[in-house]
C-alpha cells in the first residue's frame, strides 16, 4: 500500500465535552487540510502521554444512529463512550472518520437494517444492495496521525483490518488492545456476525440469546 502524502493542521479548538451518563473529558480538535479522501475527519486529543510513553488510539467510524441517537442496534455509541475515558486516561487521540456505515452511507445503512431484519447478517446485508463488506480506507486516518507526530500507538479496536491498514500505511501498531462487549437485546447478532465472519476480538460466549 502505498504511504500517504503530507497533511497540515487547519486548526485547533478546545472542546469540554459532557455524556448522556455525566461523564466530563476536555478535548482538543484537530482538523486537517491536504487528506486525501476530503472529509472533514476530525482528531481529539484527550489526557497526556506519559513520558516514553505510546498514545492510545482509537479509529471510530461516524455513526449517527449509535452515537447520536443512542441506537442497539450496534455499539457504536457505548464504544465511543468508552474510547473517551480510557484515552483520557492514558493520553491519545480518537479519530472520529466520517465513514458512516462502515463506508456506505446513511440511507444505505439504513437501507441494509431492513435487509437484515428479513434475515441477513449485516455483512451479506451490504452486499445484497451491490456494497462492500466494509468500504473503509484508513488512509486519511494515517495521515492525520504522522501529521500529529504520532507514528507508532496503541489501537484501541476490536477489529483486525483496522490494525493491518495502518500498518500497511506506515504506522506503527505496538499492540491491540480490545474494548468491551457492549451487549444488547438488538446487537447480538451483529456482535456475532463481526467477530465470526472478520475476525474482531470479541468474546462469542458473551454474546449470548
Amino acid at each position: 500500500m502505498p504511504q500517504p502524502g503530507p497533511a497540515t493542521v487547519r486548526s485547533r479548538v478546545r472542546i469540554p465535552l459532557t455524556f448522556s451518563d455525566g461523564y466530563r473529558a476536555e478535548a482538543e480538535a484537530v482538523t486537517f487540510h491536504g487528506l486525501t479522501d476530503g472529509a472533514e475527519h476530525l482528531a481529539l486529543a484527550f489526557g497526556e502521554v506519559p513520558e516514553g510513553g505510546t498514545p492510545l488510539v482509537r479509529l471510530h467510524s461516524e455513526c449517527l444512529t449509535g452515537d447520536v441517537f443512542g441506537s442497539d442496534r450496534c455499539d457504536c455509541g457505548p464504544q465511543l463512550r468508552e474510547s473517551v475515558e480510557r484515552i483520557t486516561e492514558a493520553g491519545g487521540y480518537l479519530l472520529y472518520l466520517r465513514q458512516e456505515g462502515r463506508g456506505i452511507g446513511l440511507y444505505n445503512k439504513l437501507e441494509a437494517y431492513s435487509l437484515q431484519d428479513s434475515g441477513l447478517d449485516t455483512y451479506d446485508a451490504n452486499t445484497a444492495l451491490g456494497l462492500p463488506e466494509d468500504g473503509r480506507d484508513y488512509t486519511a486516518a494515517a495521515q492525520m496521525l504522522t501529521t500529529l507526530g504520532t507514528t507508532g500507538i496503541d489501537l484501541l479496536s476490536n477489529n483486525p483490518d483496522k490494525a493491518q491498514q495502518l500498518a500497511d500505511l506506515g504506522i506503527t501498531v505496538r499492540r491491540r488492545v480490545p474494548t468491551g462487549v457492549h451487549l444488547s437485546a438488538s446487537n447480538v447478532r451483529y456482535l456475532r456476525a463481526k467477530a465470526e465472519r472478520t475476525g474482531h476480538s470479541i468474546e462469542l460466549s458473551r454474546l449470548v440469546g
